[in-house]
């Protein structure tokens, strides 16, 4: 296929640049759309069009309700609403065609928990049923009749999400969000930010790869794990870094019957149905931070890690066989696993939406149309996100979200 020419950008000055086009950056560029209908011109700037590399490409593509603070409960229950409704939302933009149906898989999410940690998880579900979610706590024996392939002898029990959880189509949800911004006036260029012009304490314009200058009246940096690298353009800095996360889908000689949810073993490995097979990972590792560029695989570790996980925790996984396998990044916040959401107090009109540490994609509905709030509002109205604002990382207080992934 033959390489599209390059298009620049048709202006010189934008009213916001949005750094990132995949699906947390393209769900602003929606939100903004939506809520101004034309009244802001909005640029995207997005490194690789074909999102090869993205973390959006690369994820999982699930959505839970299994957190350990309310907040991201309540993002997670927006996120639920807008796939639900997706098709509907977005049919406006896909005249004469099918809008994108996303597929939801709403099979759940099982966590295994530890005898030591029963009681912990037993008051997770209690708070996360406070505030709306339908998660339930098993006792080993329930969760035995309920998955009679699970072995459970090491189980102090388990939290089910039995609605609202699942999975769905990643690049379904980003292209449409990149569809509805495009048709309510947002730009997309296929470029590179390669530097920042900050005076005045505000970044004045944007410098691309390709030589180009663009003003600026709003900086979102939406660059997912390359976040620092754009920050520091600005000469700021924030705790993100690329982690790999290594993703297996593999066959089984002997089937999982019933409706299986995605389980999350004590080790950190998960698994899941993919049709007749099945995909599997584990949380990122001690081998990171990764570079920018390495996407490259470790094989090695479905052999000596997430095998012996699966096969302790569901017998019947004796007889496998890996049929694919990709690399991914999280752009993980190493101070306290949360997405970082809103302005620089000195970088005045530099917008912060980074570090979700791997549930980006889920939360991408509701920080998209948080951002907006910030820019065209001057403060959130339909969900209070504050607690992710940018101050607590030069204070070192951490706003702790314990169930990453």
């Amino acid at each position: 296929m033959p390489i599209p020419p390059y298009v620049p950008p048709r202006k010189a000055a934008y009213d916001v640049v949005i750094v990132g086009g995949a699906a947390v950056g393209s769900s602003v560029a929606y939100w903004l759309g939506e809520q101004m209908r034309g009244k802001l011109s909005v640029l995207v700037v997005e490194r690789d069009s074909t999102y090869e590399f993205s973390s959006t490409a690369l994820s999982t593509s699930a959505i839970r309700q299994q957190y350990s603070n309310p907040i991201n409960v309540k993002i997670s229950q927006f996120g639920v609403e807008m796939i639900r409704s997706f098709a509907e939302r977005m049919a406006p933009y896909f005249p004469g065609e099918p809008a994108p149906d996303l597929g939801f898989k709403e099979y759940g999410y099982l966590y295994c928990c530890s005898p030591e940690g029963a009681e912990a998880a037993k008051a997770r579900v209690e708070m996360q049923r406070d505030h709306g979610a339908h998660t339930v706590f098993l006792e080993p024996g329930a969760l035995k009749a309920r998955f009679p392939w699970l072995n459970v002898d090491d189980l102090g029990g388990g939290s089910w999400g039995s609605q609202a959880e699942g999975w769905f189509d990643s690049m379904g949800l980003l292209m449409g969000f990149r569809r509805g911004a495009r048709a309510l006036g947002a730009e997309y260029v296929d470029n590179a930010v390669t530097g920042l012009d900050v005076r005045g304490g505000r970044v004045q314009s944007v410098r691309l790869a390709t030589g180009e200058t663009i003003a600026c009246g709003v900086l979102v940096n939406a660059a997912g794990p390359r976040a620092q690298q754009v920050a520091a353009m600005a000469g700021l800095s924030i705790p993100v870094a690329p982690f790999k996360r290594y993703s297996f889908v593999f066959s089984s000689a002997t089937p999982i019957p019933g409706r299986m949810p995605n389980v999350i073993d004590l080790s950190g490995t998960f698994v899941r149905p993919e049709g007749p097979l099945f995909l599997t990972g584990n949380t990122p590792g001690d081998d990171g931070p990764a570079d920018y560029d390495d996407f490259g695989p470790r094989d090695e570790e479905f052999e000596e890690a997430i095998w012996p996980a699966l096969w302790h925790r569901i017998p019947d996984f004796d007889a496998l066989k890996v049929q694919t396998r990709w690399t991914g990044h999280y752009e993980m916040n190493m101070l306290d696993h949360n997405g970082i959401v809103g302005w620089h107090p000195e970088v005045t009109n530099f917008m912060f939406a980074n570090g979700f540490s791997g549930h980006g994609l889920q939360q991408s509905p509701a920080t998209g149309r948080a951002v907006m709030e910030l820019i065209v509002h001057g403060g959130f109205r339909a969900l209070d996100l504050s607690a992710f604002g940018y101050e607590r990382i030069p204070a070192n207080r951490p706003f702790m979200e314990d169930a990453v992934i």
